[in-house]
């Protein structure tokens, strides 16, 4: 492999969730997941990727030779690095297959074309080069410590067939070629393509990534420090003023430390997407935000009161908002009418989220859907997110973050093993 291929990545966008479509429809991309379930020791977490993939749990995929990584978010929410590996193609064994390509026309044109046709695939195997892997050949590496294939990959491999359907160059890269490095060898060796790729409008982005380094560096970012300050003392002699409760205060100063040292790592973290400005809290809302970084008795007890909850009420608001903040505790309280549009994409999202004999049986009330029979209940959020709920003395209160998928959903609101339902 020459020092271009070894530079060489791709980063593709997160797709969508997959919801009621299969993940590969080309010959090559099943051939991709027949590799992956052959492999695969454990069939549940195979179903476990499938879910996560359908639920657009997996982010941005980033492919070099020989590996190809993502970011998934599992079930409850927990981000994980998914690896896959697969072996690189070695030097004699790219030039067997280029020397292989060169002698018929169709292939070249193939590549262009961005196909891969059986006869390419075959006539490569005839020259002992196997392009798409076989069973053992995807490599898994997790954080979450699996050492076989577990959802996390699972559902890297799921994703990555769906690329593959859109480009079978993309597998060609994983085992070692870029495409503009493939169509330069092909050209040294005396073929020149009828047709070059179309280049892209506009700047390409390696080049102004390159360009950078004519202009001044950035100063360096100040460290984050490892805790949030802490508000000076206002244990004095002096007495308060008027309407002043100063445990009230102190807790007010340290919250207002605690927020200032979140955002400070929000605008450190590296690689951060911009977030779209959050919506002005209302008084009730920000009772929960306070309350939910603890406090003296006397101090939370003000601000149940002040949001109109009991102890109870605010515990659950503070449950809710710990999984997902103001979205989260506009579903444990505000019960909606879904119609239209969004009820019909939600019947479709819960018609595909399980196969035939794995459905539970759902009763409907607004945008709640109750489990027949069990203490569990998925609620729809207005911008078409699933929140899993669990009913706990005679009371629903959230049971996990919310997902695009129902059946993901759900399987959070489900007791734990060993756990009696309440």
């Amino acid at each position: 492999m020459n020092r271009h291929d070894q530079n060489m990545e791709r980063t593709f966008a997160a797709l969508p969730p997959a919801h009621g479509r299969g993940f590969a429809h080309t010959w090559w991309g099943q051939a991709w997941l027949k590799a992956l379930e052959d492999t695969a020791l454990d069939s549940q977490q195979l179903k476990a990727g499938r879910r996560l993939a359908r639920a657009g749990c997996v982010g941005a995929v980033s492919v070099r030779p020989g590996r190809i990584t993502a970011v998934v978010q599992s079930r409850g929410g927990t981000p994980h690095r998914a690896d896959v590996l697969l072996e690189e193609l070695d030097g004699e064994q790219w030039d067997r297959f280029l020397d292989m390509t060169v002698e018929r026309a169709g292939h070249v044109a193939a590549l262009l074309d961005h196909e891969m046709p059986p006869h390419l695939v075959e006539d490569a195997a005839a020259a002992g080069v196997e392009l798409l892997p076989g069973m053992g050949d995807l490599e898994p590496e997790c954080d979450c410590g699996a050492w076989d294939h577990c959802g996390h990959t699972a559902a890297l491999c799921y994703q990555v067939a769906r690329l593959l359907d859109q480009d079978p160059l993309v597998l060609l890269l994983i085992r070692g070629r870029g495409e503009r490095a493939l169509l330069g060898d092909l050209q040294a060796r005396g073929t020149t393509p009828t047709e070059e790729p179309a280049e892209p409008e506009g700047v390409d982005a390696a080049e102004a990534y390159r360009t950078g380094g004519i202009l001044p560096p950035l100063p360096t970012p100040p460290e984050l420090p490892t805790e949030p300050g802490v508000p000076p003392s206002l244990d004095t002699e002096a007495p308060p003023g008027p309407g002043v409760d100063p445990a009230a205060l102190q807790y007010l100063a340290a919250r207002t430390a605690a927020e200032a040292h979140r955002l400070l790592a929000e605008a450190l973290r590296s690689q951060a997407e911009p977030n779209a400005p959050d919506e002005e809290l209302t008084l009730a809302q920000d009772a929960v935000r306070l309350a939910a970084g603890g406090g003296e008795t006397a101090v939370v007890d003000r601000l149940a009161e002040g949001s109109g909850r009991d102890r109870q009420g605010l515990a659950r608001a503070t449950r809710a908002w710990h999984l997902g903040g103001a979205a989260a505790l506009s579903v444990l309280e505000e019960e909606w009418t879904v119609s239209g549009e969004a009820l019909a994409r939600a019947r479709a999202a819960l018609e595909s989220a399980w196969d035939e004999d794995e459905r539970p049986s759902l009763r409907a009330s607004g945008n709640r859907w109750t489990v027949v029979g069990a203490p569990a209940q998925l609620r729809l959020g207005r911008d078409g997110r699933w929140w899993p709920y669990r009913k706990e003395r005679g009371r629903w209160v959230p049971a996990g973050a919310a997902c695009r998928d129902p059946a993901t959903a759900l399987a959070s609101a489900e007791p734990d093993a060993g756990e009696e339902p309440a």
